[in-house]
């Protein structure tokens, strides 16, 4: 039996570990699609974090089928320096190296990829990139199809003269091949429309020809086995393609499921807090079962205990963390020394920020998208340091400067979270339906990880009330948050533990945009300013989150880390609340 960080293999290639990270677009790539110092860092991160597997993100086997602006490029020779440099400094910190070969297909514009999209069929698909539009692609013809399975082809060949170990052909989430595979967008009457088989033959065929033109690079097949809308593909189908990759000679079978029509969202692709830990899990065990080549499961896995069981049980032979390794790149490094990683909230923050076109990040670790801001990161050495205030922000800071200081932490409460103890009985958090666990589990992880460094923790203690509290004290960090207006602050977490915030009628209300920036910002006042008399001569005075300014969870987030790390608790502030 394997365990987490026992060394496997995917085809020719061996894995360190049982860790993959996914494809995730991160927009770090220039305007053309060539690698830059940032998406160097950004990965670098990742591997030196303790990640098995990277796979660089999506990018197209051809221009037609390029999905995003600043996209990866792939589709000619002329990225093959930037990609070469990038898979030389990952295998240098020893992680294998993948990269995925996606193709829009009907799901791009012509202002993205610069030509006319192409797709099984003529069938009109709903494309947001920035902005919304609906585009009817062109229906491939037979000439066609053969052009796109050979620009695969060359693909391949080009990532493995560039150095990676592995290419994944992405068969999911509504992209080319995905399009081919569901009926509502596969109308086709020829041998590649109709019956599962011939709707399954375009996928498969690249996946052979890639195993007989390009020897000596795994092929890992992406598939969504599942599309979540009436029209779309069931998971019977999707478990007999997953068999028959298999068959066909792929070395690996990623199991996702969703797709961009997904009910009741598109979300389902990369599975929200409300749809729990391992959603997807059960369909990567099926398949593993049915199939002789390496399964990899992916979707809400970041929970140690429940990666360790997934591998430790037979039931899946690697995991894919992609959120998880936003929320810590250190994760593998840390589960493997027994330390606690910070949690991914499963907010999706990061994928919806990133298709809203800004670049890829994470609301609970913003150093993710700025690895070079935070390079030479110089956190306060050998002082003691008082934070006032165990919610988000307060727990951030205090872990993150608790090697080399002294650090206790003053919370008026009998526990740590502050309001983010309420956020998962609220009906939406950053868009998507809440799940208290999600917050619960963050905020314990962040605890622990304070307690393990040598935080020292003060519970049913205020300074403003007993300022001898701060006495002997270098420096204080004010993470007090925001108090609400007009006698709201008792009323509404009453409300809400009696589970208001799940009724039909307020879900619709609290989800509209006004009612929320009311909520967060008008409603509200920072609290930090009381205790700026506090601060006596000699003591250095941060001011971070809420109590700075009233507003959601990111902002508060983001000035814990840039006072912890850059000196400075606006430093990255957008004045995006």
């Amino acid at each position: 039996m394997a365990d987490l960080f026992t060394p496997g293999r995917i085809g020719p290639a061996t894995i360190p570990n049982r860790i993959v990270m996914p494809s995730m677009t991160t927009r770090s790539a220039d305007a053309d699609g060539f690698v830059t110092d940032d998406s160097m860092a950004y990965y670098l991160a990742r591997a030196r974090g303790g990640v098995g597997l990277i796979t660089v993100e999506m990018a197209a086997p051809e221009k037609v089928g390029r999905h995003r602006f600043n996209e990866l490029g792939l589709y000619d020779d002329r990225f093959l320096p930037g990609l070469t440099a990038l898979v030389a400094a990952l295998k240098a910190e020893g992680a294998a190296t993948c990269i995925q070969l996606g193709h829009g297909g009907g799901h791009t514009r012509a202002d993205i990829c610069g030509e006319t999209p192409i797709a099984p069929s003529a069938v009109p698909h709903p494309v947001f990139e920035m902005t919304m539009e609906t585009i009817v692609p062109e229906a491939m013809t037979g000439e066609r199809i053969e052009q796109t399975i050979r620009a695969y082809v060359e693909a391949a060949g080009r990532a493995k003269r560039a150095g990676f170990d592995t290419v994944e052909v992405h068969a999911a989430h509504g992209y080319l091949i995905s399009q081919f595979l569901t009926p509502a967008e596969n109308i086709r009457t020829d041998a590649y429309g109709g019956s599962l088989e011939n709707r399954a033959r375009f996928g498969l065929d690249i996946t052979r020809r890639i195993k007989a033109e390009v020897p000596g690079v795994g092929v890992i097949f992406r598939l969504t086995v599942e599309d979540y809308f009436p029209d779309g593909m069931p998971f019977a189908d999707g478990f007999k393609v997953g068999v028959w990759a298999a068959e066909a000679g792929a070395d690996a079978i990623h199991v996702s499921a969703g797709h961009y029509r997904s009910l009741p969202s598109a979300a389902r692709m990369i599975p929200p807090m409300w749809m729990g830990d391992g959603p997807f899990l059960d369909f990567a065990r099926q398949i593993r079962r049915a199939v002789q080549v390496p399964v990899i499961a992916v979707g809400n896995l970041g929970d140690p205990a429940l990666a360790k069981q997934a591998v430790e049980s037979g039931d899946v032979d690697f995991i894919a963390l992609g959120r998880s390794v936003l929320a810590d790149p250190d994760w593998g490094r840390k589960v493997q020394a027994g330390k606690p990683v910070r949690r991914c909230l499963a907010c999706n923050t990061c994928v919806d920020g990133m298709r809203g076109g800004s670049r890829l990040h994470c609301l609970v670790n913003p150093v993710t998208g700025r690895e070079r801001l935070f390079a030479d990161a110089k956190p306060p050495q050998g002082e003691k340091i008082a934070v006032i205030g165990a919610g988000p922000a307060g727990l951030s800071y205090a872990s993150l400067v608790a090697q080399g200081n002294a650090v206790t932490l003053f919370e008026r409460a009998q526990e740590s979270g502050g309001s983010f103890r309420l956020a998962g009985l609220a009906p939406k958090f950053q868009g998507v339906e809440t799940r208290q666990g999600s917050f619960i589990a963050y905020i314990a992880a962040l605890e622990q990880d304070c307690r393990e460094k040598g935080v020292t923790f003060a519970y049913g203690s205020d300074p403003a009330t007993d300022p001898a509290l701060l006495d002997g004290f270098d420096r204080i960090v004010v993470a007090t948050g925001a108090r609400y207006r007009f006698g709201l602050g008792a009323i509404l977490p009453a409300l809400l533990k009696l589970g208001i915030g799940k009724w039909p009628g307020v879900v619709g209300l609290m989800s509209r945009p006004d009612i929320r920036d009311w909520f967060y910002h008008r409603a509200r006042v920072a609290t930090g300013e009381r205790y700026r008399r506090l601060a006596r001569r000699g003591q250095k005075l941060d001011i971070i989150g809420d109590a700075h300014r009233a507003g959601t969870s990111g902002p508060a987030i983001e000035s814990a880390f840039a006072a912890a790390l850059l000196g400075d608790p606006q430093r990255l502030s957008t004045n995006k609340q």
